[in-house]
């Protein structure tokens, strides 16, 4: 006899598979103005991305999306008040391959990245170029690993900090062209870049878009990419792998994490927003000229990759021998 599913058992089942609450909290949320956290100074590409998601967040979600950088301690400040926040998808963090190398960089940091907070979804990735101030008088990758063994120690350079992207760049570039140079941190991209047009510092690895006008004004020397192939936005020039380091490759990429525990419909939600912000033409031109790509995936797809990369930023790290003092 076939069983006989009343209009009411029909309600109950319904209520199992998709739990009332867990639906009103989906359709509640944003219920007030959200943050996005950048653990990252004002100006960088975490700090640019997060304020064009504010801005398409606010209209599509209807509650205000309001960026707050607060930098400072390889990340760890602004990464710490977010993994303290209320788990209710009010506190967004905007976090990049830093968290990854910071998991075996900084074994003191005041949380842990996939106990503290959980995947939402990712944004973005891009590449660097390697750059070099015009007095350094070197004008390939192959000039400037001659110069580094002729001086050892006598050449810096410049980055947004310990255990972020463009470090670990020039930490893996130093380690695998077996060179001696020295790191010179600072608390942000644009410092460090202003360093390097003044000749400061004279060798760093930047963003492509942020260091490009400052190629073609001759206040900098670009000599290589550091992605797989080589860059839309300079294609005339080699990768740094085509350029004599086989096998070298440097990225940054974004992502938007939510504190622990933070209900799965709502990180549904916020995937699904950034997802569909991330398919529009518009986006996707933008990012072109930023030299980036767009990254989607699921949370559970994230939080896999996520994963892999605190292995890969392991092996970076011990690679190279990396320090943060």
């Amino acid at each position: 006899m076939s069983p006989v599913i009343t209009r009411r058992g029909l309600g109950l089942l319904a209520a199992a598979t998709f739990p009332l609450p867990a639906l009103a909290q989906e359709a509640t949320w944003p219920s007030r103005p959200v943050r996005i956290i950048v653990p990252f100074g004002a100006g960088g590409s975490a700090d640019l991305a997060a304020r064009n998601l504010a801005e398409a967040f606010s209209q599509d979600l209807g509650q205000p999306f309001v960026v707050e950088n607060r930098p400072g301690a390889g990340a760890s400040i602004g990464t710490e008040a977010a993994a303290k926040s209320a788990p209710d998808g009010h506190t967004l963090l905007m976090m990049s391959n830093t968290h990854t190398a910071n998991e075996t960089l900084l074994p003191n940091r005041p949380y842990v990245l996939m106990r503290d907070l959980a995947a939402a979804a990712p944004v973005n990735i891009a590449h660097h170029v390697l750059a070099v101030h015009p007095s350094l008088g070197v004008n390939s990758v192959a000039e400037l690993v001659a110069a580094a063994k002729a001086a050892p120690g006598r050449i810096n350079y410049a980055s947004s900090g310990p255990g972020t992207p463009y470090h670990i760049a020039g930490e893996v570039f130093r380690a695998m062209a077996g060179i001696e140079i020295q790191h010179v941190p600072f608390r942000s991209s644009g410092e460090a870049r202003t360093a390097l047009i003044s000749g400061t510092v004279p060798m760093m690895f930047d963003a492509i878009p942020t260091m490009q006008p400052h190629v073609a004004g001759d206040r900098a020397r670009a000599l290589a990419t550091t992605g797989p192939r080589r860059d839309p936005l300079l294609p005339e020039l080699p990768t740094v792998a085509e350029a004599g380091l086989e096998g070298y490759e440097a990225s940054i990429w974004l992502g938007l994490m939510v504190p622990a525990r933070t209900p799965a419909t709502v990180v549904e939600r916020l995937n699904r927003a950034t997802t569909e912000w991330l398919s529009r033409p518009a986006t996707r031109d933008n990012l072109a000229k930023q030299g980036a790509q767009p990254m989607p995936m699921t949370p559970a797809e994230f939080e896999a990759f996520l994963r892999r990369d605190i292995e890969t930023q392991r092996r970076y790290v011990q690679m190279a021998r990396i320090e943060v003092n």
